[in-house]
């Protein structure tokens, strides 16, 4: 499998496993906090669809139809996630989908990167959502784990400001991957209880 496919492959079971936990979520947890600080299970879910539709719209030339933060959810959140599920799962397997440059909210990046970037926060924001809900059984740690070795051997420190992620936090010992990867990008875990 070369590196071009691996990714892809990455993002669709990121894409995969956050879409098990969506529907894993309580018709009474929407309102429920995350690890990821000031957003309950809704907020969150509708960032993750937002930015969901915008990488698809930019992979595709596309128009992704609102903001980022717009009301991604409506009345059918679950719903609205498969619909962004089925766009982002399309537009990855493009055979261009790694060619080329992508715009962010903070400039372009050439697409491998932005990749990256997106398969980091699936993985992320779907783990948050999982330990918010009770349903960490969902997680998948050994991607947890890479992504977290990966993020260790890289320069993390320009990553680390408002908005993005807060400093390392010890993760307690024998934590499984996801809480270790959670606390190495400064999530609370306690606050999410």
């Amino acid at each position: 499998m070369t590196r071009t496919s691996d990714m892809v492959s990455r993002i669709q079971q990121a894409v995969d496993g956050t879409e098990a936990v969506v529907g894993a979520i309580g018709d009474t947890q929407w309102h429920r906090p995350t690890p990821c600080p000031g957003w309950d299970v809704r907020a969150e879910l509708n960032h993750v669809v937002g930015g969901i539709r915008i990488y698809a719209a930019e992979l595709t030339g596309g128009e992704a139809g609102a903001a980022h933060e717009a009301d991604w959810l409506g009345d059918d959140p679950r719903g609205a996630f498969a619909r962004a599920a089925e766009l982002d799962r399309a537009a990855w397997r493009r055979p261009d989908a790694l060619d080329g440059e992508v715009r962010l909210g903070f400039g372009t990046v050439p697409a491998p990167m932005a990749a990256q970037i997106h398969l980091t926060e699936l993985m992320v924001h779907g783990v948050d959502l999982a330990v918010a809900v009770g349903a960490e059984r969902l997680i998948d740690e050994v991607a947890c784990a890479r992504l977290l070795a990966e993020m260790r051997a890289m320069d993390f420190g320009t990553f680390r400001r408002p908005g993005m992620f807060g400093p390392e936090i010890p993760a307690p010992a024998g934590a499984p991957a996801h809480r270790g990867l959670l606390a190495f990008l400064g999530r609370d875990l306690a606050a999410a209880a």
